[in-house]
């Protein structure tokens, strides 16, 4: 039985969980049973649409009833340190929160993003981690400060179901944006790469390097004409900086990525996990082109989801 899905060390085989993936999409209600009387507690502290829906309809495909709560709309704030006198803004704890939560449901994923205030104490995880202290039940990350585990699981299934060639090589290249993002994303598929066989690269501006225990095994440059050649891959995603902590970098429209910058590419096929902002991180003519499966990736989610949920619900 799976206790927790934080990142890809919580899968003891990557290969074997993709393939397992993909047989589920030919066959979605092949285990509808297995969720019949179980809740899905779904706990979102910030946004969602592909992560909120894809995990429903994961749930769904196994038969469980699912409860969606948005923290900061519906709740009340929580408090996260231990001994503190909670004689602020926060009303209830996580201990009690997360007690009680996990008491009424049989899973839960929770969505807590970094807050950019400090990057040690977004780096602790207070939230996924006070769940799975004090829930009492499995707890799945629906993205964390962190880590984004079941976007790079899908993200792995789509260039496993779309490769041309045993080792492709797979890019992943920064991307200007409006406003800091978290490395959540780049962070986990960074990890998930290093238990799949391809040629890894990551191509990004100087200052924007990621934590290096995430990035081990990657190809690290940054000239992003150069990182295109040949790539059978192209995975876009802006990132803030890690060293200089939510620093954005801004006026760096030339790394918008575009349609007469794949055409350097073995064709690669182009990926992003959504949402994009057209125009700023990706132009029209590329995103509309053949060249995209970025729909086919959203879609994975629902099974990337569904495989971890059926882990949790076999015991």
């Amino acid at each position: 039985m799976l206790n927790h899905f934080f990142s890809v060390k919580d899968c003891p085989d990557t290969m074997g969980w993709i393939y397992e993936a993909l047989k589920l999409k030919n066959n979605p209600y092949e285990y509808k049973g297995l969720g019949i009387n179980k809740t899905l507690g779904l706990i979102f502290f910030n946004a969602s649409l592909r992560t909120r829906l894809s995990t429903i309809k994961a749930a769904q495909n196994l038969g469980m009833e699912t409860i969606t709560f948005d923290v900061n709309k519906d709740g009340w704030q929580l408090e996260t340190t231990h001994g503190g006198v909670m004689d602020g803004n926060h009303v209830e704890h996580i201990r009690e929160a997360a007690a009680v939560m996990g008491g009424y449901c049989d899973i839960l994923g929770v969505r807590a993003f970094p807050t950019f205030l400090s990057k040690r104490e977004d780096y602790l995880e207070k939230y996924l981690r006070g769940f799975q202290e004090y829930a009492g039940v499995p707890i799945v990350n629906l993205e964390s400060a962190t880590l984004h585990p079941l976007q790079s699981f899908a993200d792995l299934m789509t260039i496993e179901q779309h490769k041309k060639k045993k080792r492709p090589k797979v890019v992943m290249s920064w991307a200007p944006h409006i406003k800091a993002l978290p490395q959540a994303v780049p962070n986990s598929f960074s990890q998930w790469m290093q238990y799949y066989d391809a040629d890894f690269h990551i191509v990004h501006p100087k200052g924007m390097e990621l934590d290096t225990k995430f990035t081990k095994n990657a190809k690290l440059s940054h000239n992003q004409d150069n990182a295109f050649k040949e790539a059978d891959f192209i995975y876009v995603k802006n990132w803030s900086s890690y060293h200089n902590y939510g620093d954005i970098q801004k006026n760096r429209k030339e790394w918008m990525i575009t349609l007469e910058k794949l055409q350097s590419t073995a064709q690669a096929k182009l990926m992003h996990c959504l949402p994009v902002r057209r125009n700023v991180v990706i132009a029209d003519n590329a995103m509309d082109s053949q060249h995209s499966i970025i729909h086919d990736q959203a879609y994975n989610r629902v099974f990337a989801t569904q495989l971890v949920l059926k882990k949790m619900l076999v015991s």
